[in-house]
């Protein structure tokens, strides 16, 4: 996107989804929530949809994890 990438920001990658997208991702483990921002392309890791920045993967308690299976639900995509 051309943003600089922060890894405290909510901020993560993905190959479909246009940037800026916002996106509602929760943790089922965790019960926690939050809301990402779409600003890079990735992840290039079979099997993997989105990789999350660090304060991302902190905020849902599954920094310890590594890979986690979330929940993802596209809140704002603009046109």
């Amino acid at each position: 996107s051309g943003e600089i990438f922060n890894m405290y920001k909510l901020t993560a990658a993905n190959l479909k989804l246009k940037f800026y997208t916002k996106v509602l991702v929760e943790d089922p483990k965790t019960g926690k929530s939050v809301i990402i921002k779409v600003n890079d392309r990735g992840p290039y890791a079979c099997k993997r949809i989105m990789d999350l920045s660090k304060q991302a993967a902190t905020n849902l308690g599954t920094i310890s994890r590594g890979v986690a299976y979330l929940d993802c639900t596209v809140l704002d995509q603009d046109d």
